[in-house]
């Protein structure tokens, strides 16, 4: 019932909903995904917070998750021929970039309280394959003002699949996805401060 509950309309319901358990599993065949800590996931609403190096890593972690994760993805990509006409049907959220964006932040928040599981990239932009770059504010103001838990998730791999510049995926690396385990930082008040301890969380993963 979730899914429909954060993805509407009739592409969402009737198209990619039905299409998901039949195209999660090949896809993680196909592009070689491991998963480790899916046991973390919990079933209430969170903001999944990952770290970010590849254009596939959207679809990896949407393959990964047993229900649709709810995307910030930057104004920009709205524009791109067919993938802008597919995003809003895949739930995701327009921000712009360089700016405090509220009406992205209050339909982030109108999609937690609904119970819908967010993700945001707190790097804002890929990253240089091995390297993680300082995270935005808006993450630390999310999970504040949310008062929502936050999932940790490191990905490795999928810049070597299909790293910048490349618009096709080089099958052969295998992927690797780990989750941590929920934070709760719904009693701080420094956004920049949990920004940073979020990310430092996302790279302690990435040393398991």
């Amino acid at each position: 019932m979730r899914k429909h509950l954060c993805i509407k309309g009739f592409l969402a319901n009737y198209v990619l909903s039905p299409l998901c358990p039949i195209v999660k599993p090949i896809f993680r065949k196909v592009f070689r995904v491991e998963v480790v800590g899916l046991e973390n996931v919990p079933p209430e609403a969170c903001i999944v917070a990952s770290n970010h190096r590849s254009h596939l890593d959207p679809p990896v972690l949407n393959a990964v998750f047993p229900e649709p994760l709810i995307f910030i993805a930057k104004e920009e990509l709205f524009k791109v021929p067919l993938l802008g006409k597919l995003l809003p049907h895949m739930g995701a959220i327009p921000v712009k970039r360089g700016s405090g964006d509220l009406q992205a932040l209050e339909l982030t928040l109108s999609f937690l309280e609904r119970g819908c599981k967010v993700c945001i990239f707190p790097e804002g932009s890929r990253a240089n394959p091995g390297e993680f770059l300082k995270p935005k504010l808006g993450v630390g103001l999310l999970a504040i003002k949310s008062k929502k838990k936050v999932l940790p998730v490191y990905i490795d791999g999928t810049d070597k699949v299909m790293p910048r510049g490349k618009s096709l995926p080089r099958l052969g690396p295998t992927i690797r996805v780990v989750i941590g385990k929920p934070k709760d930082y719904s009693k701080e008040t420094n956004h920049k401060e949990v920004a940073i301890r979020i990310m430092e969380e996302i790279k302690a993963l990435s040393r398991l």
